[in-house]
């Protein structure tokens, strides 16, 4: 058994159980099968967890942080537009799927369908990691209209919800279908609705 320190477990047991949901889902991970994976006693598991509704949580609140850490980078580059930039957090979500055998590798695209009506705690760590999502992207369309590098219909925020909504509807839709057509269709209204200001 390898011995991790009491943060690294804790961070050791969330990162093997977000591999595993990606292919089993919340429901089809049994506890005997994330410590078995994981190399943990059971006693260890329930130091850091009450339930395993309680680690679901968890996971998700860490699936989201290191996400938005990824969102800051990206939306922080200096060297692109705030439309560029935005166009390419599609585009890369787009590639990765065409790329990797039109397999969906997000947590919450595998898991907002199943845990919602299961979990409440685990719907509001969803919402709550969401609305963190549409702010990047609330923030991202105001400062490209202030740098009149895009220009878009209404509010920015009402504009990013339904993108983000879009986009996790294509994802679900190409997860069903395993075929990238409804992220194409997204991407081009979304592109659509990026447009560049008329001079």
């Amino acid at each position: 058994m390898k011995p991790y320190t009491e943060h690294d477990t804790r961070e050791h047991l969330l990162a093997t159980g977000a591999k595993l949901c990606l292919n089993l889902g919340f429901t089809g991970m049994g506890l005997s099968e994330l410590l078995r994976t994981a190399e943990v006693p059971k006693g260890s598991f329930y130091h850091y967890f009450r339930s395993k509704e309680a680690f679901g949580v968890a996971m998700l609140e860490r699936h989201y942080e290191l996400y938005n850490q990824q969102l800051q980078q990206h939306f922080n580059q200096k060297e692109t537009t705030h439309r560029e930039r935005l166009l390419s957090w599609f585009q890369q979500s787009l590639n990765y799927f065409c790329q990797h055998s039109q397999m969906v590798n997000c947590l919450i695209v595998k898991l907002s369908a199943e845990v919602c009506d299961l979990s409440e705690d685990m719907r509001n760590a969803l919402d709550k990691g969401a609305a963190q999502v549409i702010n990047h992207l609330t923030s991202a369309l105001q400062n490209g209209r202030d740098e009149k590098c895009l220009d878009f219909p209404g509010e920015a925020h009402a504009q990013a919800h339904m993108m983000y909504a879009l986009w996790l509807g294509a994802n679900l839709q190409a997860k069903i279908s395993r075929n990238a057509v409804p992220l194409e269709s997204a991407f081009a209204h979304v592109t659509k609705i990026l447009a560049e200001p008329v001079s």
